[in-house]
């Protein structure tokens, strides 16, 4: 199990899928309640239809990588972003230029990164993305919350093991916290200059297209892609539709210089 440790209680896991090695990466980057084996077999596939490598990891406190060390912050996210993502690309792809592929948490994860106009990332992806706290998402959280209380997400522990009520709690009290509504990163929209595909269901349980709207209206190259009869997760409920607009968008980034 490739592991990579960035200090002695901070291991995390990782997968690599070979591709062109003359072609960007494509870093996937999970959701709040999520691993690499939760995004099934799309990244292989979007991988196969590019032609490019793929990285994806467990983020701390997910899946097969270490526990959380530390209650979680309101800040969570930007940590995700601007400290463990850094560390993880300069260790396994140092050098390489990259694109970012981020759905829910990792998409916001993946727009926080993209505002730093990191030299070597050519473009992000973005799966149900959140740039400010909604009544709908907090809805959607309060309803897997008494879902998990009453034992009827265990299939989550399949992916985290002995993490999953640490994982699950830090995400749905963060989120539900009463600091965490006025959570915003709208700020940082305007200073996203890469090629941005900001992608979400017409049905997403967890936020409106508000989210989209946002998004496009204030990141410099950034394009909607709404995803009918589709909710939170649309790469496994629309894998074919989606493929197909990543596909497109990425080969039109890949193969334009940068």
């Amino acid at each position: 199990m490739p592991i990579l440790h960035l200090h002695p209680a901070h291991a995390i896991h990782y997968e690599l899928i070979p591709g062109d090695p003359a072609r960007p990466v494509l870093v996937f980057l999970h959701e709040g309640l999520g691993s690499c084996a939760m995004w099934k077999d799309f990244p292989a596939r979007l991988c196969q239809a590019t032609g490019c490598r793929g990285l994806l990891y467990d983020r701390l406190g997910y899946g097969r990588s270490s526990p959380l060390t530390e209650q979680r912050r309101l800040h969570y996210v930007h940590d995700y972003a601007l400290r463990e993502l850094p560390l993880v690309l300069e260790h396994l792809i140092p050098g390489q230029e990259y694109v970012v592929v981020g759905h829910s948490d990792g998409g916001s994860i993946a727009l926080i990164h993209a505002s730093q106009q990191p030299p070597l990332l050519r473009a992000i992806v973005t799966e149900a993305a959140h740039v400010f706290v909604e009544d709908v998402t907090l809805d959607g959280i309060r309803a897997a919350d008494a879902a998990f209380d009453a034992g009827k997400l265990r299939a989550l522990a399949k992916y985290h093991g002995d993490k999953t009520q640490t994982i699950f709690k830090a995400w749905s009290e963060t989120w539900l916290s009463h600091g965490f509504q006025f959570w915003n990163i709208e700020y940082l929209l305007p200073s996203i200059a890469c090629p941005a595909l900001v992608m979400q269901g017409s049905d997403d349980q967890y936020g409106s297209a508000a989210q989209v709207d946002a998004i496009v209206a204030q990141a410099l190259q950034a394009a909607p892609a709404m995803i009918e009869h589709c909710g939170h997760t649309p790469h496994l409920e629309q894998p074919q539709a989606v493929l197909a607009r990543m596909q497109a968008f990425l080969q039109r980034c890949i193969d334009t210089p940068a």
